[in-house]
């Protein structure tokens, strides 16, 4: 058994109670933290499981299954990621991930960032990083690329069940695209 951290930010709360606290905690979240920042309710777990995967997956039941008609609108840490929360989950300097970046240290190969590219602030996938970090043997721990997937995967089926009418058109979307995309042979 291994300890996770990890949130759960909740979905159209506008205030937190001691009712919902009690039956929170009734529900198996007792090593959870029920919290409210800037208009967003959440609950920051610490909890142990084989994977993190399971780990979330049995928070997410229990909050469901509390009796208050609760909806779990994402998980954190997220899979986007500037340049400097990269520094900070990697603990290298800003510098050198910059560099890296930039392509004036290393072949230049850094992940593409997957938004932001014309705007102030670039962000990229954390789960694309660990995954480029592993490949250049600079990240031992592969876990954190482990994690960092199911992370990512998590958050897209939280998307795809929480809005199923987006999900049918990015459907729809998807066959339109192979549909006219040219055939290699």
């Amino acid at each position: 058994m291994k300890t996770f951290e990890f949130t759960l930010v909740l979905e159209n709360i506008v205030e937190l109670s001691n009712q919902m606290e009690d039956a929170l905690f009734q529900a198996g979240c007792d090593d959870a933290l029920l919290s409210f920042r800037n208009g967003i309710a959440y609950l920051e777990f610490d909890r142990d499981s084989e994977n993190l995967e399971l780990a979330i997956i049995s928070a997410i039941q229990q909050v469901e299954q509390a009796g208050l008609s609760l909806s779990i609108k994402r998980v954190e840490p997220s899979d986007l990621v500037t340049s400097a929360e990269i520094a900070r989950r990697l603990n290298r300097s800003k510098q050198s991930i910059q560099q890296l970046i930039s392509g004036s240290r290393g072949k230049g190969d850094f992940p593409s960032p997957i938004a932001g590219v014309t705007a102030k602030t670039m962000l990229w996938s954390w789960q694309e990083v660990t995954a480029w970090f592993m490949g250049k043997g600079k990240l031992v721990d592969k876990s954190i690329n482990e994690e960092a997937r199911t992370l990512k995967q998590l958050n897209e089926s939280l998307d795809a069940r929480n809005n199923e009418a987006q999900f049918k058109n990015i459907q729809r979307i998807t066959k339109l695209i192979k549909k006219r995309r040219p055939e290699f042979t």
